[in-house]
């Protein structure tokens, strides 16, 4: 790094963010991604961009920072079907945003594309199918090393309208969710593994199978089938040897649902003003956004142990808070992500339970969640129609259908 040149590790969101950041005031940056394009890691996958951990609407945020919303496709709601693990269905709602849902992959209208766009017209320099040497690299980027979670989904045309159920299921999705998403005509099914299972695709098809019995108006006709994996992690500096970590690269993720968009463009613009501003990025990053992960770690350790009965007495418990707060039960959201007394006791236990000690490979410590072993509850056979599904798939796949991920056995 002895020349003028500002060398980004990763095209993602939080590496074009800084990217956009720092050439808009006037440095000269490149980017340098391993793969061929940015958002090619996920191929058509349907994403939330949160707005509850912030009183500031995020696209509000974006502007604010010199970053247009506009320049990628993104579909507002204000409610969601919340559907409880004994399939009772209640509606959260706001009369604010509550969340948008963007198109995560290579085509024009995805988010990835949208700043890929905003990073050359600011006069980024992108260079992809590079292998840099992260040495040379002042800011890291990079997508996630390790797994502590998955997530298995599948694409497909429906002629259903704009729709979000979100849906807290420990046998479907172990310690975690499954959600439908429906946008203009294309939906996603998806299920988030957050304990190892053998055999881990029968929970997609399980899942397919129980949306396709509550929603017979679906029409599925499948195209793909997607998914990824997820790094969580705490490493005890966000900077080191000169380099910024940003985004999943600076273990900056929600433990507790998965939502890392939101960290990623806002550590990407952080690690960009600290350069041009000389301010201590290390400092900021543990101000603002640590204690948002640190409490989404507890959430999640809470989650990961509770099973069905507790994931009931949480839908109920988000239905009765809605009420109390004159049917916002966005409110109910942002007081999850608020560090209060008790979960600032418990963060202690779950630094002990949850997070395991680790050495990253360019020397800096940390914690991480590990992938955690399955329960004996995770031990089930699928049933007739999901196996049926499964033979559907296979025979969709033989004949061209795509996936984006090793399915295992």
């Amino acid at each position: 790094m002895s020349d003028d040149v500002v060398r980004i590790r990763g095209a993602g969101l939080s590496g074009l963010a800084a990217a956009i950041i720092l050439a808009k005031a006037g440095k000269n940056v490149e980017v340098h991604d391993i793969r061929e394009d940015s958002g090619a890691r996920f191929d058509g996958d349907f994403q939330g961009l949160e707005n509850w951990t912030s009183k500031q609407d995020f696209f509000d945020e974006m502007r604010d920072w010199g970053l247009d919303p506009q320049s990628f496709k993104s579909t507002e709601f204000r409610e969601l079907s919340l559907i409880h693990p004994d399939d009772v269905v209640t509606t959260a709602k706001s009369h604010r945003i509550a969340y948008r849902i963007v198109e995560r992959g290579t085509d024009e209208h995805c988010i990835d594309q949208g700043f890929k766009r905003m990073a050359l017209d600011a006069g980024v320099t992108i260079h992809y199918k590079s292998k840099v040497d992260p040495s040379d690299c002042m800011i890291i980027a990079a997508g996630p090393k390790d797994t502590s979670a998955i997530a298995f989904g599948e694409v497909f045309k429906t002629s259903y309208p704009n729709h979000v159920a979100f849906q807290l299921n420990d046998k479907l999705a172990p310690g975690a969710y499954s959600y439908l998403i429906v946008i203009d005509g294309i939906g996603l099914i998806c299920t988030c593994l957050w304990r190892k299972q053998k055999n881990s695709k029968r929970y997609l098809n399980e899942t397919i199978a129980w949306y396709e019995n509550a929603y017979p108006e679906l029409d599925r006709e499948p195209i793909k089938r997607v998914g990824g994996k997820g790094d969580f992690s705490i490493p005890s500096t966000y900077f080191a040897n000169g380099q910024y970590f940003v985004g999943e690269a600076g273990g900056l993720q929600d433990f507790m649902w998965g939502f890392g968009m939101r960290y990623a463009v806002t550590s990407g613009v952080m690690a960009a003003n600290s350069i041009l501003s000389g301010s201590n990025y290390d400092s900021e990053i543990k101000k603002k956004l640590l204690p948002l992960i640190k409490l989404s770690a507890t959430n999640r350790m809470l989650l990961d142990r509770v099973g069905d009965r507790g994931f009931k007495r949480l839908a109920n418990y988000w239905m009765r808070h809605q009420k109390k707060n004159n049917g916002d039960g966005l409110v109910f959201m942002e007081r999850i992500y608020r560090l209060g007394l008790i979960r600032r006791l418990l963060w202690p236990l779950t630094n002990r339970i949850l997070l395991k000690k680790i050495k990253y490979s360019d020397g800096r410590t940390g914690r991480r969640m590990p992938f955690r072993k399955s329960l004996k509850r995770d031990q089930w056979e699928m049933s007739e129609r999901a196996k049926e599904i499964s033979s559907e798939w296979n025979e969709i796949r033989s004949s061209g259908g795509k996936v984006s991920f090793t399915e295992s056995d």
